[in-house]
């Protein structure tokens, strides 16, 4: 059990994708928690999706971003691995130095797994970084209307209500599995983070991996769901925070989410530049009373970030209420046992 006058470091494993997760990992980093990052491999769009198909590399985008949010390199270099090439560079336009690296590394080690740890090394990653899976995954989504795509990127523009997504593999119909450690990571961690990030792309394509939703659904640790701020075109229309929760429940056949940190804060409509942010709908609106019946505790707070013409967490608020949870939970657990 984590004793926080002992000092040992709380164990926390975050599961998802997008731009959203760094900022909990670099907030995490900041309180020197023992951190594991596990990092969706279903995106097959942009640079990612372009070496995803011309390597069969398992997409590298989200693995960079959650590497140098860890990175304790210096600022310079972690430049130079973020640069991308201008769209004047032909072949080359649109990828990320560090993208060309990942897939470098991939093929030299031979997996994607020992690619990850040998660069984590190199970066200075105070952490752990894992692939959700070893191979590069196909998102599937089936909408309300019976119509189904394949393809992470393709989803949203459907622009249908989707009843559920599921996870195949890259090559055939062999079972999915999770990557070595994250099993032990979950089973042995004192919470687990989901999101945040786009549900239904970013989140649900983890939980997905039969083997690790199972253990999200059996791990003792405290499950925190940290629900998004807005609404997403084409994934999330017109949905609560309790529609958020329930998504999550009804593709893993159970109630196993124990926390949700939802936003209070008013976004006003006319900060939000939506151009920019084309995804951006409207502010996820509260349904107090579905969460109630779905969890045992709501975290409700201001823990908006307003930047560049746009909302975000901010991750010094969010992580300072997970810390508080964390050893509040433990605290109650310990004095249980």
């Amino acid at each position: 059990m984590m004793n926080e006058k002992k000092g040992r470091k709380p164990k926390i494993v975050v599961i998802g994708g997008g731009t959203g997760l760094p900022v909990i990992l670099q907030g995490l980093k900041a309180k020197q928690a023992d951190v594991t990052a596990i990092v969706t491999v279903a995106d097959d769009g942009g640079s990612s999706g372009s070496l995803r198909h011309y390597a069969n590399v398992v997409p590298p985008g989200d693995i960079r971003n959650v590497l140098l949010s860890l990175s304790n390199m210096p600022q310079q270099h972690k430049d130079i691995f973020q640069y991308r090439f201008d769209t004047k560079d032909n072949f080359l336009a649109g990828h990320s130095i560090g993208n060309l690296i990942i897939a470098a590394m991939a093929e030299m080690e031979g997996n994607i797994f020992e690619a990850i740890q040998t660069l984590a090394e190199m970066m200075g990653v105070d952490g752990h970084v894992y692939p959700a899976a070893e191979e590069p995954l196909l998102l599937h989504a089936i909408f309300e209307d019976g119509s189904k795509i394949v393809g992470e990127s393709k989803i949203a523009k459907v622009s249908k209500k989707i009843e559920r997504v599921f996870v195949t593999a890259n090559e055939d119909n062999h079972q999915v599995k999770a990557s070595r450690e994250v099993l032990k990571a979950i089973q042995e961690a004192d919470m687990v983070v989901l999101g945040p990030g786009s549900l239904f792309t970013s989140i649900l394509p983890n939980l997905m991996i039969g083997d690790l939703g199972q253990a999200v659904v059996d791990t003792k640790a405290e499950v925190v769901y940290i629900c998004n701020i807005m609404t997403q075109l084409g994934e999330t229309e017109n949905f609560t925070d309790s529609d958020h929760v329930d998504v999550l429940h009804k593709h893993l056949g159970k109630r196993f989410i124990d926390t949700v940190l939802v936003n209070t804060e008013h976004v006003p409509k006319d900060y939000v530049n939506y151009v920019k942010y084309e995804e951006y709908l409207v502010q996820v609106s509260h349904n107090f009373t579905g969460l109630s019946k779905e969890i045992p505790r709501v975290i409700s707070d201001n823990f908006l970030l307003f930047r560049d013409e746009g909302v975000f967490h901010d991750g010094e608020k969010v992580v300072e209420e997970l810390f508080k949870l964390a050893y509040e939970t433990n605290r109650i657990r310990y004095a249980k046992a």
